[in-house]
């Protein structure tokens, strides 16, 4: 309960002040009345299609940048070679606004679901990748050298004992790269899509339908809750198993 207590007070306020007449329904609608929207809506096919593709969308993307990250940083644990060129790489391309090639990937990959999920992977995978290779880089040396001095080889050890030990710190990042999976497929989508629920919302701005503009925004916002909360009981199972 209190978790939820400061989005229900958020909410509450905000139901208030549109029921004191503070704003103009047209400007800012009531939760009620986004709530009775999103009802109504769930009744027709087509908002369960584009439901359906931008969650397609976003947990392709997601589990590509998950599986890269997590390979990617226990290559660079593996070998200071690979270290090294991850090290530039991460340097030179992290900082760089994803949604900027966006332009780019539409032209090479298409307006289809391809250049969306390849927006999703280039934006989660830095944070699956780092987080990997904060953690493995910080796994006590005495667990490896148990291991090796128990026969066990370099590469197995990698897999038995440094991905286990680093697996809650890798989780935030996964937690973290599903934030932003959540954002930049609805970014995607509003740009250059013709379906998803970032396209809902760019057909109901241009209609200047305010009501329906916010049933996809609070649609990807229980799309991440659901995500994060999913990727933190995991989280927490894995605490509990270390113990």
């Amino acid at each position: 309960m209190r978790r939820c207590l400061s989005p229900i007070i958020v909410v509450l306020c905000w139901e208030l002040v549109c029921r004191l007449g503070w704003v103009e329904p047209q400007l800012l609608p009531a939760p009620s009345a986004i709530a009775a929207r999103m009802v109504e809506l769930a009744r027709q096919k087509e908002f369960w299609f584009n439901f359906g593709i931008t969650l397609y969308r976003l947990l392709a993307g997601l589990v590509i940048a998950v599986i890269a990250g997590v390979v990617l940083g226990l290559c660079a644990r593996l070998s200071r070679v690979a270290a090294s060129l991850l090290n530039a790489a991460v340097r030179l391309l992290a900082p760089i606004p994803k949604i900027a090639l966006y332009p780019a990937l539409l032209l090479v990959l298409g307006f289809e679901n391809a250049s969306k999920i390849a927006l999703v992977v280039a934006d989660a995978l830095f944070p699956v990748l780092m987080a990997t290779w904060a953690a493995t880089c910080a796994v006590d040396r005495k667990l490896i050298w148990s291991a090796r001095a128990a026969g066990t080889s370099r590469t197995a050890c990698l897999w038995k004992v440094v991905l286990p030990a680093s697996l809650p710190t890798i989780l935030a990042g996964v937690r973290v790269a599903g934030v932003i999976a959540c954002v930049v497929v609805f970014l995607a989508e509003m740009i250059g899509s013709t379906d998803g629920l970032g396209h809902m919302l760019t057909v109901a701005a241009r209609a200047y339908r305010t009501l329906d503009m916010f049933v996809p925004l609070v649609w990807i916002c229980l799309l991440g809750l659901m995500l994060n909360c999913a990727v933190g009981y995991v989280q927490r199972l894995t605490d509990r198993a270390g113990r």
